[in-house]
């Protein structure tokens, strides 16, 4: 395995559709990076009508995409090619996500790794006996863990679930795409993000009342499935769903964009959120909720505004000069682009599993170095 490119399957939840999902592009900036580097990439995605209806990647130029129906069509259709593959990965929230992993470890004849783009939420659903698409000793038979989330909660998939390997593996932007487009500005204060029950709170404190406070600011907020009983100031704009190609445009339409945190998240740390990364890679300045970790990735007040609070928003939407907003943004996007590219993370997965794949590999993956 070592220094030849990789046959890699991924099982995930969507690569064909970002709708409603932040796993979409996250794939995508990680696949298109593997492919960059020469690996060859196969995703199995499962047909469902909610993301059938509403694809916005069919035919990906960085790698094969198909489709499956069943479990059991994933082992007559494509169980040679499981079989044959370098590494197996199967990602978190896959439609029947036990039974396919179950499947992989069966027939795979490589490595095989579960990718968990949820961890702090995996965690609290197997607390809780809810094994919707993971089972509890599924994390011990893997050869890998790859944990969207890093620092603490590491230890625990190592202790408490005995996990052979595991290791960060945060999401990344895809840096051919997000960019700064030159767009004027249209919005003070912006969000980008699906509706979440446990986000909602940080969205109404961070943006809503910061909006009825500031009246004569303009705010938008884009993403499905928000409940029609929120009360919208009218100066927020809503925009129910904005495709992946429409989102550099959006960000640089912002002067300053919100990225808020499921509560199991920030209880969790260290896990940043995809869209934190491709706002700062669109060089648009970020306000965002506090949370352990997130001030290792981008320095507090050097290349990320933290607010606490809706005066805190306020201020810094009142009280930030243009040159200072601008360093801040030109800061966020240089770390960016240096550490958190789909390219920098495919290096990453490509080294983890060709150190997986050896015992003193294994070793030195699991110690951390």
């Amino acid at each position: 395995m070592r220094g030849q490119p990789l046959d890699i399957v991924v099982l995930g939840l969507s690569l064909s559709s970002s709708w409603g999902n932040g796993h979409a592009t996250t794939y995508r900036a990680l696949i298109a990076g593997l492919a960059a580097l020469g690996h060859r990439v196969t995703f199995l995605e499962r047909d469902v009508p909610w993301y059938r209806g509403s694809r916005d990647l069919e035919n990906p130029e960085f790698c094969a995409l198909a489709f499956y129906e069943s479990v059991a069509e994933l082992e007559t259709r494509f169980g040679r090619e499981l079989g044959r593959a370098d590494a197996v990965i199967v990602g978190s929230y896959v439609p029947e996500g036990v039974a396919v992993l179950d499947t992989v470890l069966r027939i795979a004849g490589g490595l095989v790794a579960f990718y968990d783009i949820d961890t702090p939420v995996t965690l609290a659903k197997l607390e809780g006996g809810d094994e919707e698409y993971l089972a509890p000793r599924q994390i011990r038979e893997v050869d890998l863990y790859l944990s969207f989330s890093g620092g603490p909660i590491l230890d625990r998939l190592r202790t408490a679930y005995k996990a052979r390997l595991a290791v960060p593996l945060y999401c990344s932007v895809d840096a051919s795409r997000y960019v700064p487009t030159g767009d004027p500005l249209a919005w003070d204060l912006g969000y980008l993000g699906t509706y979440s029950a446990d986000r909602q709170p940080a969205l109404e404190r961070l943006l809503i009342e910061p909006a009825r406070r500031l009246p004569q600011l303009r705010f938008v907020v884009a993403g499905p499935q928000y409940p029609e009983t929120i009360a919208w100031p009218a100066n927020v704009e809503r925009i129910d769903h904005l495709p992946p190609s429409e989102h550099a445009a959006f960000y640089s339409r912002q002067r300053f964009t919100l990225n808020v945190t499921r509560a199991s998240m920030v209880a969790a740390g260290w896990s940043p959120s995809v869209r934190l990364f491709e706002a700062a890679a669109c060089g648009t300045p970020v306000i965002s909720d506090p949370w352990p970790g997130l001030t290792d990735l981008l320095p507090e007040n050097r290349a990320i505004l933290v607010a606490r609070s809706s005066d805190d928003v306020a201020t810094m939407l009142t009280a930030t000069r243009e040159a200072r907003r601008r360093e801040i943004a030109a800061a966020a996007r240089q770390r960016v682009l240096g550490r958190h590219t789909g390219s920098a993370r495919a290096r990453e997965l490509a080294s983890y599993l060709r150190q997986a794949a050896t015992p003193a590999g294994a070793a030195l993956v699991s110690a951390g170095t």
